[in-house]
């Protein structure tokens, strides 16, 4: 599984890239608000720091104003990632940018048939929102579960990528299903290495090593 991070704090994008988790990153108009920086001026720092796909989102809301930000943000770099929404205009705008070559997320998906939708119109990454799902008192895994079957039975290449994970088991539970990808913040993550058994063995080792005076350098 890809290990995208949804963020544009490039100091935490750093130091998860130091590690080797990050694939990707993701960002959105949100992400970009909060980080207080220009949008062309992050997107572009943060490609020139990671390898894998880096998602920049479009601000239009209508097909051929898409289409004109989507290539404007392709030029950053090469692997740009141009993030449109999941509407009628966007699927349009995701034909005409894939069919140029340029890889486009499609977000905002919250169907299997959305997901039909966008594989049809060529997206590289479909992302649908767990967590926006459970807000609302549906399973977002259950959709996670139809968009791999739907697209395993006709190998389509769109990727899935697990988007809303707000939790951990978010994360398991995607892996279970066959996510391509997860995206989550860096705090989640993070969280992914924590066990309160492993706190406690570490706290048992740690009394012991004091105890019997143990150095190795």
């Amino acid at each position: 599984m890809k290990f995208f991070v949804d963020t544009a704090d490039v100091s935490a994008i750093a130091e998860l890239n130091d590690l080797g988790m990050v694939d990707g990153v993701t960002t959105n108009p949100s992400l970009i608000k909060k980080s207080g920086r220009d949008i062309l001026e992050v997107i572009k720092e943060i490609c020139d720091l990671v390898d894998g796909p880096v998602s920049a989102e479009v601000v239009a809301t209508e097909a051929e104003q898409m289409i004109a930000e989507g290539r404007k943000l392709a030029k950053i770099a090469d692997n740009i990632t141009v993030k449109v929404p999941l509407t009628w205009d966007g699927l349009k705008a995701c034909k005409v940018l894939s069919d140029e070559g340029t890889m486009v997320n499609v977000t905002l998906c919250f169907s299997a048939n959305q997901a039909l939708l966008a594989a049809k119109a060529g997206a590289t990454f479909i992302s649908p929102f767990i967590g926006r799902l459970d807000d609302i008192n549906l399973d977002g895994m259950e959709l996670i579960e139809d968009i791999r079957t739907i697209y395993d039975n006709y190998g389509f290449e769109t990727e899935i990528l697990a988007a809303s994970i707000r939790t951990p088991n978010h994360v398991l539970d995607s892996a279970r299903i066959g996510a391509d990808v997860i995206t989550a913040p860096p705090a989640v993550i993070k969280a992914l290495a924590s066990h309160p058994l492993t706190d406690k063995g570490l706290d048992a080792f740690l009394k012991d090593i004091a105890e019997a005076g143990i150095k190795i350098l």
